[in-house]
């Protein structure tokens, strides 16, 4: 059987809970390589300590979850028909005694099918499996990395197309127009969140809003983008200056480059993760500038832009080998602009591997 669902029927064994449902289209495709986006409509994967799981979902992706190698029970069901009456007849031969407790996705299972599940018994209570779910995510085997290299490879083309189409005159969204168009003509359609190309003082705002602004001499050019390849996600940050870079700009670029590198270095199985987050803030803070570094160091990459661990100050838990982290210091001042230096790290039993390659030293763009 499947060695990820294995993890989990040996949780539920552990816990003494009867099932669990897992309906969050990311966590089915992990757990069964099966994609699918059911909308309204009904996907769920049910688990058992010890016998076989079903899988259930719209009777037009039947076809696709079996081409995806789902080999056990598989339920479809048309639009006409109530697929919960289809879940009640699957759990005839898996009796519910006493009191039992479904282990669910807590944070993202709509109230109106938590509720649904309560028709197989009355008693049914709930336990939180995200946690579980997300440790297990964490830890990428050999194939996550090797596809998550090839994401991390396609965020580096990405932002060499950017950087090549920065002229004058030339807009945030023009050039983010021209960044996709160029990635689906090689086949990768699909960005992990929106791409974000910010220019001057637009820079400043770690999450601005991409728009009509044009380039203009002595602007810093921000990066922000990730692409989807086989289901896993890439997130790189770069930033650049137009023409070029005056004593400050060069100043809050060189800082921010240090704190990326020595968080890099620093990246290692056992370290504690705050440490991570508080040497790279303690380098910008040196510098005067810690007051305009206003967010975590980073975070977890995987199917998810953003999942486990968190790479924030108050995080007590250490750097494992598997996991794959982002490292993404910034210093956003307002009215001169905002540099990130972003990278994706594997965390290896050698030590840090930066996924991403761009170059980091200051370009200036002439």
């Amino acid at each position: 059987m499947n060695q990820r669902i294995n993890r989990i029927q040996q949780w539920l064994q552990q816990n003494d809970y009867q099932f669990a449902f897992i309906s969050d289209p990311t966590n089915v495709f992990y757990l069964t390589r099966f994609m699918c986006e059911p909308h309204e409509r009904l996907l769920g994967l049910f688990i058992f300590p010890e016998s076989e799981p079903f899988l259930i979902c719209p009777q037009m992706e039947v076809h696709q979850a079996r081409n995806a190698g789902w080999h056990f029970e598989l339920i479809g069901y048309q639009d006409h028909e109530d697929p919960w009456e289809k879940v009640e007849k699957a759990f005839q031969n898996r009796k519910l005694n006493g009191s039992p407790t479904a282990a669910i996705e807590k944070d993202t299972l709509p109230f109106q099918k938590a509720m649904s599940l309560r028709r197989l018994n009355e008693q049914l209570s709930f336990a939180s499996i995200e946690s579980f779910i997300a440790s297990l995510r964490m830890i990428k085997d050999e194939k996550e990395i090797e596809i998550l290299q090839k994401a991390a490879e396609m965020a580096d083309y990405a932002v060499n197309i950017g950087v090549n189409a920065i002229k004058k005159g030339r807009t945030e969204q023009g050039i983010i127009a021209e960044i996709e168009y160029e990635l689906t003509k090689r086949g990768y359609s699909e960005m992990a969140f929106p791409t974000m190309v910010l220019v001057g003082d637009n820079s400043a705002s770690p999450h601005g809003h991409p728009g009509n602004r044009q380039i203009k001499e002595g602007d810093f050019v921000l990066f922000d983008l990730g692409v989807v390849v086989d289901g896993y996600c890439s997130d790189i940050t770069r930033t650049v200056c137009y023409k070029h870079a005056s004593d400050e700009q060069q100043a809050i670029y060189e800082t921010v480059l240090e704190a990326n590198q020595k968080a890099i270095e620093a990246a290692k199985s056992g370290v504690r993760i705050g440490d991570l987050d508080r040497l790279a803030r303690d380098i910008i803070a040196d510098k005067n500038y810690g007051d305009y570094f206003t967010h975590r160091l980073g975070h977890g990459l995987g199917l998810g832009a953003h999942e486990a661990p968190s790479i924030n100050e108050s995080n007590d838990d250490q750097l494992k080998k598997g996991m794959v982290i982002t490292i993404e210091p910034g210093i956003y001042v307002p009215e001169v602009g905002g540099v990130r230096i972003e990278d994706d790290v594997y965390i290896s039993e050698q030590g840090p591997v930066t996924l991403t390659k761009f170059p980091k030293t200051l370009q200036i763009i002439s």
